[in-house]
């Protein structure tokens, strides 16, 4: 649960990046997409039940690494910024939790 908290904490930094970084309107609005994105399914997979959706999370971490050159990002700190974040969500996005029940099973769950 840890590790969605934190990637909560850094899909906020990403919305409040390009106020604080000067970010041009291009990584701006990436920043201002992606942010949003990273905490609504990192908060929501702090739940045992809805733990995997950590995994969208590995999507968005490989977006944020590849969008300075996708984007076509001029200045170096927002590069450094969206690079440093990506990896992080990205690293994040693997760190299961602590499982202790079982939940769903499907027609298995019948038999």
């Amino acid at each position: 649960m840890w590790a969605q908290l934190v990637n909560t904490a850094l899909g906020l930094w990403l919305m409040v990046a390009p106020a604080v970084l000067s970010y041009n309107k291009i990584g701006a609005d990436n920043c201002h997409i992606t942010g949003p994105l990273v905490v609504s399914f990192a908060f929501v997979a702090c739940w045992e039940a809805t733990r995997s959706l950590r995994r969208v999370n590995f999507l968005a971490g490989l977006w944020l690494l590849a969008a300075p050159w996708v984007l076509g990002y001029n200045e170096t700190l927002p590069i450094v910024n969206d690079m440093l974040v990506g990896a992080l969500v990205f690293g994040f996005s693997f760190v299961e939790g602590k499982i202790e029940g079982s939940f769903g099973g499907g027609w298995k769950a019948i038999w």
